[in-house]
């Protein structure tokens, strides 16, 4: 590790993605109006815009999905005999953003059947053992001040690793109140340590208004509940649900509610989920995204800035990137956790923070979400951390501001040398930030090829310029002094 070399740097490529140096982005694109697939073609718009025919000419049929995208003999027998294990529906909206001539598509994957759901490593029903944290039927009180409500098992688009298939499976309408849906209330309404509650299904949004409305109204009106997230994703899969002021004057009404949805790539947020996550947040709801980790859909760090910017442009915040469920069906999304920390290290610096999730693991036995990251803290003292950045710099860093003890000086280096105070900073060699800031100096007419850095402390007792942690931790001009950022 050295001063930034005087040459401009090469910036890593990724794959399928345009990148420049320093991980700056290019200019966003304005998501286009959805393209229909053919046999939808000439539907009225009237029509094609309206929930309720989205609704009625789902895909929800082997025979149907058959007609609409070629499949090989093995997928078209998967999809005839897990339609008897797993939901199918699908909206010709969402359906229509799928490449239909290609079998990898991203959102085929999440959304059509696969004969990989019949094999590949098997998964449990619960693999959180939500119903075992269950106090009363369709309610989950895992945490201190939370809770799960349960209140469909009816979603707009079935996604293939749901980790509620049990759930969803189940038949029958759930149109009117039941005494279940009472018990749920009352649950929450008797237990004032509940402050937060996760409305959630099945989708919610797919309740008749009049049942939304008795869980809105009824939770709304617990003075102990601070924060209701409906959990949905009808902005991703049917955002023409949200053009009914019907139901946006439900949610609105709550004063306390945040929207929880799903995007999980790039190609998901369209001009119509820009629709809608604007008619959202001019009635004052808040949006929040969960992404899932899914193999072959997300598993890229280029996919995921991408993803990311995305949510920005229209203002949902990134908010979490679970790691895949060990759920019944989709072992063949899930990926090793170390591919997480991947694109967590290439999301951190390069876009806003903003727009980074917390990567998190649902652990299994109802453990709840383990946050992971990669490792910024390096090593420590008792007076002093090692910390390093997102482009590598590892940085000596006093927490309280008082100057570290005095120790013997012993011939040291590197990470070693930090700690023992004879040196404040290593910077790797070809630093773009530092390039960019030489390169300014030059155009300044600077001899060093520097701006002013303000007057250099006095030089650490360590040996500077020895090759050592001395020498290697200057700003690029011998100065020995941390630069700044």
């Amino acid at each position: 590790m050295g001063e930034p070399s005087s040459s401009t740097s090469t910036a890593v490529t990724i794959p399928d993605a345009v990148e420049v140096a320093d991980g700056d982005e290019p200019p966003s694109s304005t998501p286009q109006p959805t393209p229909r697939h053919p046999v939808w073609a000439d539907v009225p718009d009237a029509d094609w815009n309206d929930w309720h025919w989205q609704s009625q000419h789902a895909v929800r049929h082997p025979r149907q999905i058959l007609d609409l995208i070629p499949f090989t003999e093995a997928e078209q027998h998967a999809i005839e005999s897990l339609q008897a294990q797993y939901k199918l529906a699908i909206p010709p909206y969402y359906f229509s953003l799928i490449d239909r001539f290609d079998p990898l598509d991203p959102i085929r994957l999440q959304s059509v059947p696969s004969p990989l759901e019949m094999t590949g490593a098997e998964g449990e029903e619960d693999p959180l053992d939500e119903d075992k944290d269950s106090p009363v039927p369709g309610l989950t009180h895992r945490y201190p001040d939370r809770a799960l409500l349960v209140t469909t098992h009816v979603c707009t688009m079935y996604c293939r690793f749901c980790t509620r298939k049990r759930a969803t499976m189940k038949r029958g309408g759930w149109d009117s109140v039941s005494r279940s849906d009472q018990r749920m209330v009352e649950y929450v309404r008797d237990h004032p340590e509940i402050h937060d509650v996760i409305v959630s299904g099945g989708d919610p949004l797919t309740l008749p208004l009049e049942k939304l409305a008795y869980f809105v109204e009824s939770l709304s009106a617990i003075p102990h509940l601070d924060v209701i997230r409906i959990g949905t994703r009808v902005p991703v899969t049917l955002p023409q649900r949200l053009e009914d002021n019907d139901l946006l004057d439900i949610l609105e009404s709550s004063g306390k509610i945040w929207i929880q949805t799903h995007f999980n790539h790039p190609r998901e947020v369209t001009s119509e989920c820009r629709r809608a996550c604007d008619r959202l947040r001019m009635r004052g709801l808040p949006i929040n995204n969960h992404a899932v980790l899914l193999k072959g859909v997300n598993d890229s760090l280029a996919t995921q800035r991408a993803l990311c910017r995305a949510l920005l442009r229209i203002k949902v915040r990134p908010y979490y990137l679970f790691h895949c469920d060990p759920v019944t069906g989709a072992g063949h999304f899930r990926t090793p956790v170390w591919k997480g920390i991947e694109i967590i290290e290439g999301l951190r610096g390069h876009i806003s923070g903003l727009g980074v999730p917390t990567y998190v693991v649902d652990a299994p036995r109802g453990g709840g979400k383990i946050p992971l990251m990669p490792n910024y803290l390096l090593s420590a003292t008792n007076d002093s951390v090692v910390l390093r950045n997102y482009e590598g710099m590892i940085v000596n860093y006093h927490p309280t501001g008082e100057p570290p003890l005095k120790q013997e000086v012993v011939e040291t280096q590197g990470v070693s040398a930090l700690l023992e105070g004879q040196a404040e900073v290593l910077i790797p060699e070809g630093n773009p930030r530092l390039s960019r800031r030489r390169a300014r100096g030059i155009a300044n007419g600077l001899s060093n090829g520097h701006g002013p850095q303000g007057p250099s402390p006095k030089k650490s007792p360590g040996r500077s310029g020895n090759g050592r942690a001395g020498g290697a931790a200057s700003n690029g001009n011998g100065q020995g002094h941390t630069p700044a950022l």
